[in-house]
C-alpha cells in the first residue's frame, strides 16, 4: 500500500467536484444549443417545466431561486433572458405585487417536447446508465447536503 498524500491536488473532492462540472457543462454546450439555451438557463426551464402542471399559478423568482439552489439576483436575469425568448412570462402576483411570478409560455412548453432527447443523449456521452446516474446523484445530493449543513451550522 502506497502513502498517500492528503493535500495531493487528485485527492481533493472540491477539485475531482469542479473539474466534473465544468467538463460536464461543457458536454452539454453542443446538445442544449439547438434548443437555443444555455446550460443555467436549460436548468431554470427544468425547474419550471417540473413544476409547470402542479403550479397553475408558476413559480415566484424567490421559489425558483430556492429550487436552483442560487441567489434570486442570479436567477432573475436567467429569468429575463427566457422571457425574451418567449419561453417564459413573468407578472406581479395578485395576491402580493412584491412577487414575482414565472410561468412557462406555450412556446416553452413545446421546448419541452424538444428537450425530451437531452438526458438520454447526456447519458450516451458520459457513457452511464440509468443506474449509473441514479448512483452517482445519490452520492452529489448528499454531498450537497453535508456541505449545506456545514456552511448553515
Amino acid at each position: 500500500m502506497t502513502d498517500r498524500d492528503p493535500l495531493a491536488l487528485e485527492e481533493q473532492v472540491c477539485f475531482a467536484l469542479a473539474v466534473a462540472s465544468r467538463e460536464v457543462v461543457a458536454s452539454y454546450r453542443s446538445v442544449l444549443e439547438p434548443l437555443g439555451l444555455t446550460h443555467p438557463q436549460y436548468l431554470v426551464m427544468l425547474a419550471l417545466w417540473q413544476h409547470d402542471a402542479t403550479a397553475s399559478a408558476g413559480l415566484s423568482v424567490s421559489e425558483l431561486s430556492a429550487l436552483l439552489h442560487l441567489d434570486p439576483g442570479t436567477s432573475s436575469p436567467l429569468v429575463k433572458r427566457l422571457e425574451a425568448a418567449g419561453l417564459v412570462s413573468r407578472r406581479r402576483s395578485p395576491r402580493d405585487e412584491r412577487v414575482l411570478v414565472v410561468e412557462v409560455t406555450p412556446e416553452g412548453r413545446a421546448l419541452r417536447r424538444r428537450a425530451l432527447a437531452v438526458p438520454t443523449t447526456m447519458l450516451a456521452r458520459l457513457g452511464m446508465s440509468e443506474d449509473d446516474l441514479a448512483a452517482t446523484n445519490d452520492v452529489l445530493h448528499r454531498i450537497i447536503d453535508a456541505a449545506h449543513e456545514s456552511v448553515t451550522a
